[in-house]
């Protein structure tokens, strides 16, 4: 009974393996495709050729084309919130705010493979072009962040949903997507500079936007002096 229990694991394990390889080389494949042709320019057909999958297999991964050239950034949000969702909670008095924080990053540490800023690289540069995947990228960010914000109700002692102050974890939340996309924005600029920036520089940039918050909700409403 134990050999089979034992063979029965070795086989599942294999088949999530190949399961695994099959959806990373969609994704390269795909962002070195759309880089390539253009996004509109290559058709699922195209991409399926040349993975050598059917149709049937692409959709088992993905939804669509946009998904499958936001998978690197869209990956890393999904371990974020399977961090959240099973790491323990941090120590009594950490904010809401220092919890996401430590879970992106926790998430970006978790990032094994050395060519995922470079995917990352080049699926910011066709989202930036691409209408589809910037609407498809909200789509995924709405979802995702209320999954989030499920996951802190269930773990944490916040208001209920019919308190107004349960729009505090929501700010939050808000607040830790933006300092992720200003660091995204940081990041990626230093493109052409020295290559493509490494995980650790992200994870720098991010701890500078999540460190600029608070000076962010105070900064004064200056006017120009009138010269």
């Amino acid at each position: 009974m134990a050999g089979t229990v034992k063979a029965t694991a070795a086989t599942t394990n294999l088949r999530e393996r190949k399961k695994q390889r099959t959806r990373q080389r969609l994704i390269d494949t795909a962002l070195e495709l759309f880089t390539e042709r253009g996004f509109d320019a290559t058709t699922l057909d195209d991409l399926c050729d040349a993975v050598e999958i059917s149709q049937r297999t692409f959709f088992r991964n993905f939804a669509g084309k946009e998904d499958v050239a936001l998978a690197p950034t869209h990956d890393l949000w999904l371990a974020c919130l399977d961090s959240l969702e099973t790491r323990p909670l941090a120590p009594q008095g950490t904010t809401v705010l220092e919890l996401l924080r430590t879970a992106l990053l926790d998430a970006l540490e978790q990032v094994s493979d050395d060519g995922w800023t470079h995917r990352v690289a080049l699926s910011r540069r066709l989202a930036e072009k691409t209408p589809s995947m910037d609407v498809r990228g909200r789509q995924f960010c709405d979802r995702t962040s209320r999954s989030i914000l499920d996951v802190l109700h269930r773990r944490l002692e916040l208001p209920p949903s019919t308190d107004p102050r349960s729009l505090h974890a929501r700010l939050a939340l808000d607040m830790a997507v933006a300092a992720f996309h200003q660091a995204l924005g940081d990041w990626s600029a230093r493109q052409g500079q020295q290559g493509t920036p490494t995980r650790r520089q992200l994870a720098a940039d991010l701890r500078t936007a999540f460190a600029a918050l608070p000076e962010a909700l105070a900064l004064e409403a200056r006017p120009v002096a009138e010269s």
